[in-house]
């Protein structure tokens, strides 16, 4: 049985409970509860073979399934999952988690083989985004792009600042104890919704959108939505302003911006709750607002070009799993 640890008080209302779940993801965490052993990982298991080898008995995969979310899988010491071209052995926590990306297939295949060399297969189905899109007209040419020498110095200063960022690790629960939204106000602009920017005399440009905007007035308290480390913290990106990177381990890393204030320092251990900074409107922003995005880093690998966005709001529906508390 699923048990979710007691909430801080310190920690913000608002995470949706089990019953709220869409319909989506109580489905998925049906299947392989019923006559199994251990606890499987949060958002539920599913496609275990019907007679795993014995090493594997234990082993699960299941998570957030959907384009833009979040396979976590669970096993003994040492069982290496795969998906696709990426290969991840359990930690100490005994789990691994592999992003999904927003053009992600209908299902994905994860094979997971065990110290002894026994291997089986999950077959997960991953349901489909249907992101909405949006024109923009009348913004302010300098909220899109740096134009002058000035704006493209500070712009190159502040991506050598994130490289740096992104190149720290530290491990990590990753998802495994749940997250809880960083902040209170309405969702401004979710992940996915696609931008048109349409200005005169502005390049037009079209991207998603690669956050989970709230939007509250400046100086609304900004908390840590799971535990981790301050892997970043900068007071004046160029287009991020007050910029906050947040390291839970198994290759997740919360980015809080456009803060008016950062609390947390680079190197700061945070608890679910804790203080990473106040909601405001620096960098290239039209208003006061939180963007809390989560990247999902491929740690196999020593280049970060295979890292992706993935959907906060997905994190919010998974449950705690209790794994190697």
């Amino acid at each position: 049985m699923l048990m979710r640890p007691p909430r801080s008080p310190a920690k913000l209302a608002g995470r949706p409970s089990f019953d709220a779940r869409p319909p989506m993801l109580i489905a998925l965490a049906l299947p392989l509860m019923i006559g199994l052993q251990g606890p499987p990982p949060p958002g539920g298991p599913e496609g275990l073979p019907a007679t795993p080898p014995a090493a594997l008995a234990q082993a699960r995969c299941g998570g957030a399934l959907k384009q833009g979310g979040l396979v976590v899988c669970t096993g003994p010491a040492g069982t290496r999952f795969t998906l696709g071209d990426t290969s991840l052995a359990t930690d100490e926590t005994g789990a691994v988690a592999f992003g999904l990306g927003r053009m992600a297939g209908s299902e994905v295949a994860v094979t997971a083989r065990a110290p002894s060399g026994e291997m089986a297969t999950f077959a997960l189905p991953v349901a489909e985004r249907r992101d909405e899109t949006s024109v923009l007209t009348g913004i302010d040419c300098d909220k899109i792009d740096a134009r002058t020498p000035e704006q493209k110095a500070h712009a190159a200063r502040s991506w050598e600042i994130k490289q740096d960022g992104w190149a720290r690790f530290h491990p990590g629960r990753g998802a495994l104890d749940g997250f809880i939204v960083p902040s209170e106000g309405p969702v401004s602009s979710p992940f996915g919704y696609v931008r048109k920017y349409v200005t005169e005399g502005c390049p037009t440009t079209e991207s998603p959108h690669f956050g989970h905007d709230i939007a509250a007035p400046t100086g609304t308290p900004v908390v840590a939505p799971a535990a981790g480390v301050v892997t970043l913290a900068e007071d004046d990106l160029y287009y991020e302003g007050g910029t906050v990177f947040l390291d839970h381990g198994h290759g997740l890393v919360s980015i809080f911006l456009h803060m008016s204030e950062v609390e947390a320092e680079l190197g700061d251990v945070l608890a679910p709750g804790d203080p990473v900074g106040k909601i405001g409107a620096t960098g290239r922003v039209t208003g006061p607002h939180l963007h809390w995005a989560v990247k999902w880093r491929d740690t196999s690998r020593e280049t970060r070009d295979r890292d992706f966005y993935i959907d906060p709001a997905l994190l919010l529906e998974l449950e705690a799993t209790g794994v190697a508390n």
